[in-house]
């Protein structure tokens, strides 16, 4: 098999790329590099170009003689959804379209597609599972459930094969600390966490302290980057012609902030500065995903199933390379 993955260059892109060529599949990436880094993709598997630019993605598509697509490329920004909707909308949802329209073009008919658990919005049901509701309260998320719909129709239409993973809070970094986590502006815990510990921020805040949860904090599930890798590469392995698979990506257990951030501090050694913040708008208390599906239907096992593994691999990144892709010290090779 030959995959392209779009937006390849990214966190969960690139990792999965790697965790491909590590197993044998003929993975290239093809990413503009606007959020995406050189340093996270070998030289000869990268390909740059635009998610919008139909034309090339066929030839890319056709001159390469893929098999199928993993399609990572999106915008992913909560609050820069809510201010700047048209941007997310052209690119998330406009770019899918000029994907799946170039995979047409092709004849690439089998496309994995990275979702979230954002599309559930704010749903009461703990744990998640394929069949909650999905009311997605912000534009970022809506984009995500609207690609979901586009491709469904073009699989109606065109009988593409397709598997959809939504999955929760990517987290940690590769094994040996090459390669992980590079965000700018950064959003997610652990690494801001992480850059309290390692002086680049002063403190980390923290969203609100009365939620409906053991210690009051938000509860996420988190899932290590290579354990979603080998979800993806399960499902393109399962994903035929005119299949239709949808599932969830997550260890279906919760961690609270303040219990990651204890972890962080136990693992580190170092305490870490917090300051009590007002809630943030539309964050539910509780987001724990049902990955039973998975677990069932194509045998997968996270290996980092617990909160100290997955912060301990990020912790080693951040010592390799505490400006991430920026040091300079990666190699892309």
């Amino acid at each position: 098999m030959k995959v392209l993955l779009t937006g390849g260059a990214g966190y969960v892109g690139s990792a999965c790329l790697r965790h491909l060529l590590r197993h044998g599949v003929d993975a290239h990436a093809y990413d503009d590099l606007s959020r995406g880094h050189r340093g996270a993709v070998p030289a000869d598997r990268l390909v740059v170009g635009d998610i919008l630019d139909t034309a090339r993605l066929t030839q890319v598509l056709r001159d390469g003689g893929f098999d199928a697509v993993m399609h990572f490329a999106a915008l992913a920004y909560v609050g820069e959804s809510v201010a700047e909707p048209e941007r997310y909308w052209r690119i998330n949802v406009s770019g899918s379209v000029s994907l799946l329209d170039a995979m047409l073009a092709a004849g690439v008919r089998r496309i994995l597609f990275s979702s979230t658990c954002s599309t559930y919005g704010d749903s009461p049901t703990v744990p998640m599972s394929e069949a909650s509701p999905q009311t997605p309260c912000n534009p970022y998320a809506r984009t995500k459930l609207a690609i979901e719909w586009a491709i469904r129709d073009y699989a109606e239409a065109h009988g593409f094969g397709f598997t959809l993973l939504r999955y929760f809070n990517a987290s940690g970094a590769d094994e040996d600390g090459m390669h992980g986590e590079d965000h700018e502006p950064e959003s997610h815990l652990i690494p801001l966490v992480l850059q309290v510990v390692s002086g680049r921020r002063d403190s980390i805040g923290v969203f609100g302290t009365d939620y409906p949860t053991p210690d009051g904090t938000c509860i996420r599930d988190y899932i290590h980057v290579d354990d979603l890798a080998q979800a993806h590469r399960l499902a393109i392995e399962a994903t035929g012609p005119g299949s239709r698979h949808v599932f969830n990506v997550g260890t279906g257990t919760g961690n609270s902030v303040l219990e990651v951030i204890e972890m962080c501090e136990a693992v580190t050694g170092r305490a870490v500065a917090r300051r009590v913040e007002p809630r943030r708008p539309g964050d539910p208390p509780a987001l724990v995903a049902d990955a039973s599906k998975l677990v069932r239907e194509l045998g997968w096992k996270p290996r980092f199933a617990d909160l100290r593994s997955i912060v301990e691999t990020a912790w080693r990144w951040h010592q390799r390379h505490p400006l991430g892709y920026r040091d300079g010290a990666v190699s892309s090779d």
